[in-house]
């Protein structure tokens, strides 16, 4: 219901944005110029345009929209499955869906089988005259297995009858018949334990909930009775009887008189025994003798499809690029609904995910903790401001007391053992990856932008570094990642090092690209105005580094994320990452898109704010 109206809210959204877009559109300046970066500013409703489009798109390709609107579709459409996959066996021998029946493929190819094999009986090089003779009586034996199975005299037909009785019942409002009260209650009883569709257990409920779908599913039943007593059905008449005992009987004497080094002959005999065997199991039927019974399979596929009725069209408009395939008693869906999870079914898991009490491996995608403000200062002071206090730590007295002095309150402050008020911090799997990106993003920008500056302004400075930092930037960070975890271990600090490793790269070319690229005649102009180094490199040259800067902390912001999620996956029991390589062990489709979003979002997050920051920092950019 509340996907329905989801649904219908983005439509109105897309439908109200364009006409606004449209309208904005005629009460702008005409002489607005093409190209004028300022032409591109604003635009929200186009965002949303952008935003529901793409949502509308995942609701209906994962068939979110059909499980909201027509909620018993999948039940249905697996009764429907049940039918097909049990018409499948039968149409199979008849040219319904093949090109030929399939008693007329089997004598073909065993004709082609027989012919080549009498060949090469006549032709071998090493065969004895004897042997040769014994082979080719045997198969010549065998020619006349198939028109003796091919007789229309000799057939029973048990199951056409059947079949046509079943068609003419199911066209009918009373079929199936009612079950007795002992056995209704027994369904009613299965149905209240069966899980909906789309929840976890069953991909697609397979007992029927409606009367369409109860009568698929008692016609399937049916069917598949009809198939198992037609395949039993073999024309084994006397002459076929007779003439396929001397076969063996022939052949397993003259098998019995072979020793152990006639691997040939035993080979050969071998190879007419299977022949005659394929030729026993197979379904070789007189031609025209299943005529009626190919057409009864024909008339009951026509009625079971108008007893679809609106059904058919359900499948064809909110099923895109797929249906429900039933195999077996079960039933699943085969298509973009496999794969693309349901946005209800996702954010139902996303929202179970992020309560303390379920998420994910114990750890929740994201949530809070109170903390005392003295393990958070403890966490940040490092312990050496203590000792670097003058004096002596504290010794014990006579009798057994220790008195504390200003350098040992010190050390208690540092190591945060005094009490305080705890404030919400954040944890999870979101927060710890979001603080690696961040950590790792930011050491990058500390030492990457002031050694990109100096190489892009020394000649020292490029020629010593820049060796050391080519050598190892083209290096993809999946490489790195193995020898720095384990240098480093698979706690936080290897995977923060890695993303440093990123960065750092990123943020030196960027920064050198914007030092160096720097207009020299607004350098001349600061020399001639009386400036020094720092005011020129302060006012002067970093501002014009900034644009490379920032945009070289987007791309880092992109690098990162993917390094970090690779990282997880090699080593990690938190993160996004971590998460994702879990899901994807156990098949978790609805989890590992949950990661997916997570990360674009965190992604579109930094993004944002840094785009923010380039508005603010740089307005001047496009319109000098």
């Amino acid at each position: 219901m509340l996907t329905g109206i989801f649904t219908f809210a983005i439509i109105v959204s897309v439908v109200g944005a364009i006409l606004y877009g449209k309208k904005l559109v005629k009460n702008e300046k005409i002489d607005a110029v093409f190209g004028n970066p300022e032409r591109a500013k604003g635009g929200i409703h186009w965002v949303v345009v952008g935003s529901s489009v793409l949502i509308l798109s995942w609701l209906y390709f994962s068939w979110d929209i059909a499980k909201s609107f027509y909620p018993k579709s999948a039940n249905e459409l697996c009764q429907v499955g049940k039918v097909t996959d049990s018409l499948m066996s039968l149409k199979y021998l008849f040219p319904i869906e093949e090109r030929q029946h399939k008693s007329t493929s089997i004598i073909q190819r065993e004709n082609i089988n027989l012919r080549a094999k009498i060949k090469e009986v006549t032709n071998h090089p090493t065969l004895s005259d004897l042997d040769k003779k014994i082979y080719l009586d045997l198969l010549e034996k065998t020619k006349f297995v198939l028109p003796s199975l091919t007789n229309p005299n000799l057939l029973e037909e048990k199951n056409t009858n059947r079949i046509i009785i079943l068609t003419k019942e199911f066209s009918n409002d009373t079929y199936p018949p009612p079950l007795s009260p002992e056995e209704e209650n027994k369904r009613l009883k299965a149905l209240k334990k069966q899980t909906g569709w789309g929840t976890t257990g069953e991909e697609v409920p397979t007992l029927p909930e409606s009367k369409s779908g109860l009568k698929f599913h008692t016609a399937a039943i049916e069917l598949n009775e009809i198939s198992d007593i037609f395949f039993e059905m073999r024309n084994h008449n006397p002459d076929y009887l007779r003439i396929s005992e001397e076969i063996k009987t022939i052949a397993n004497e003259y098998k019995d008189n072979l020793d152990d080094s006639q691997d040939l002959e035993l080979g050969w005999i071998k190879d007419i025994l299977k022949l005659n065997q394929r030729i026993e199991y197979a379904s070789i039927f007189p031609p025209n003798a299943l005529d009626k019974m190919e057409q009864s399979i024909r008339d009951f596929d026509d009625v079971q499809k108008k007893q679809q009725g609106n059904l058919k069209l359900i499948d064809a408009i909110f099923f895109p690029g797929g249906t429900i395939l039933s195999s077996g008693p079960t039933c699943s869906e085969d298509g973009p609904g496999r794969w693309l999870p349901k946005p209800s079914d996702t954010f139902r898991i996303f929202a179970d995910l992020l309560k303390p009490s379920v998420g994910f491996k114990y750890v929740p995608m994201i949530w809070y903790e109170m903390m005392g403000v003295n393990q958070i200062v403890g966490f940040i002071l490092p312990d050496w401001i203590a000792d670097a206090v003058p004096g002596k730590y504290p010794v014990h007295s006579e009798d057994g007391t220790v008195k504390p002095n200003f350098k040992s309150k010190v050390l208690n402050v540092v190591t945060g053992e005094f009490k305080a008020f705890k404030i919400p911090i954040p944890y999870g799997h979101i927060w710890d990856s979001f603080l690696r990106v961040f950590m790792g993003l930011t050491l990058g920008i500390i030492f990457g932008v002031p050694l990109g500056i100096f190489m892009g302004l020394n000649r020292f400075a490029k020629g010593f570094f820049d060796p050391l930092v080519e050598l190892y930037r083209p290096v993809p960070p999946l490489a790195w990642a193995p020898l720095v975890i384990t240098v480093f271990g698979i706690d936080n600090v290897g995977k923060v090092f890695l993303l440093f490793m990123v960065s750092f790269s990123i943020m030196i070319i960027s920064a050198r690209a914007g030092a160096s690229g720097t207009q020299l005649s607004k350098i001349h102009a600061a020399h001639s105005l009386g400036a020094s180094r720092w005011q020129i490199l302060k006012n002067v040259i970093f501002p014009n580094s900034l644009p490379e800067i920032l945009t070289g902390i987007r791309v880092a912001v992109g690098m990162c994320w993917g390094t970090l999620v690779a990282a997880e996956f090699l080593a990690g029991t938190t993160g996004i990452g971590f998460v994702e390589n879990i899901a994807r062990k156990y098949m978790q489709y609805e989890v590992i898109w949950i990661t997916i979003f997570v990360m674009g979002m965190l992604g579109l997050l930094f993004d944002v704010t840094i785009r923010k920051i380039i508005d603010k920092t740089i307005p001047w950019r496009g319109k000098g």
